[in-house]
């Protein structure tokens, strides 16, 4: 029994100490090119899952529409499109990222859906306002406003929608010529 007893607590000792030491020396999966942990996805992805629900915000406090859409794909062009990419144009930086940015004017295979349409709009607000960590997605919370995050959320939120003609252009990385500005006269 005493026995039995030494090696339940030499186990209690050593493996958190050997799993210390494999911390310490350097060797856990820590680049973006390495093999990920095992079950790495499906781990983070619970607790990460379990308080957007919890906290994501049921509905938007402004409305969909044409205005919202283009102010929201400018603000997309801005802040999002150098990771997520631009219609058309995927984006190198955030294929390269660990794990991948979501290239979120990219319908998904097999369905009609688009980037994160699917997603319910609190759930991108959430995600935009607050950051993910360890994936290289910011937090906005001091960048924008939470109008221009809502606004970006909403054009998010339809993509796989037809939208308004200026915002397309602006997702396509294309600027609306009214929106280019006049050039100032020098004195």
């Amino acid at each position: 029994m005493g026995r039995i007893l030494f090696g339940f607590i030499l186990c209690l000792v050593l493996v958190p100490l050997a799993v210390l030491a494999w911390f310490h020396f350097g060797h856990p999966p820590v680049a973006v090119a390495d093999a990920p942990f095992p079950f790495e996805r499906q781990v983070v992805s619970i607790p990460l899952n379990a308080r957007i629900y919890r906290e994501m915000p049921a509905n938007p406090p402004i409305q969909a529409g044409e205005a919202t859409f283009t102010t929201g794909a400018q603000v997309y062009s801005d802040q999002c499109a150098v990771c997520h990419g631009f219609y058309g144009k995927p984006s190198s930086l955030g294929s390269s990222m660990y794990p991948k940015a979501p290239q979120l004017w990219v319908q998904h295979k097999g369905s009609s859906v688009v980037g994160v349409s699917d997603d319910p709009p609190g759930e991108t607000y959430w995600k935009v306002l607050n950051g993910i960590r360890l994936t290289g997605m910011p937090s906005f919370k001091s960048t924008l406003t939470d109008t221009e995050i809502w606004q970006v959320t909403l054009l998010l939120a339809n993509a796989d929608k037809p939208l308004p003609p200026a915002a397309v252009q602006i997702v396509r990385g294309e600027l609306p010529t009214d929106a280019v500005p006049e050039p100032s006269a020098k004195p």
